[in-house]
């Protein structure tokens, strides 16, 4: 049988030729930090668990399983990726922090941080203006309905 540090170097060999993430001998994956980074950027643009599974177009199990570090497991790159661009970040920006090589956002980051942030909440805001327009219309009818009863007598 092969000693585990010998089929650890094997699997992540493999992993690399595919296309996944190599593991670096030494540097342990911190599922923590990605946890706290998301839950910030969550809070930070109002969203819920349900909206960043939305617009990842990852499982909400999965959002849950990674944002509140109940399970640590091997993700697909693509997982990672589409949670760091539906959080209007860079696509490797999560998985930089997962390695621990998370830098301080550039200028240019942030920018484009703050632009998804904004159209973010201008997403909220269509939603709640389309919310209330139907509610608006509903009191028309009902009014009409009230103003046709009152003629009547």
């Amino acid at each position: 049988m092969a000693p585990v540090w010998r089929t650890d170097r094997l699997i992540s060999a493999l992993e690399a030729e595919r296309g996944g993430t190599r593991v670096s001998e030494g540097v342990p994956e911190d599922w923590a930090a990605v946890a706290r980074v998301i839950s910030d950027r969550v809070r930070e643009l109002g969203w819920r668990q349900r909206e960043l599974a939305e617009r990842s177009r990852v499982s909400a199990a999965v959002v849950r399983e990674i944002q509140l570090h109940t399970v640590e497991r091997r993700r697909s790159p693509r997982t990672l990726e589409s949670l760091s661009v539906a959080l209007g970040w860079e696509p490797g920006r999560l998985d930089s922090v997962l390695w621990g090589r998370a830098q301080q956002a550039g200028t240019g980051s942030q920018v484009t941080a703050d632009v998804a942030a904004l159209w973010s909440r201008l997403d909220v805001i269509d939603g709640r203006l389309d919310e209330i327009a139907k509610l608006v219309s509903g009191l028309k009818t009902e009014i009409a309905t009230v103003l046709e009863h009152v003629r009547d007598r």
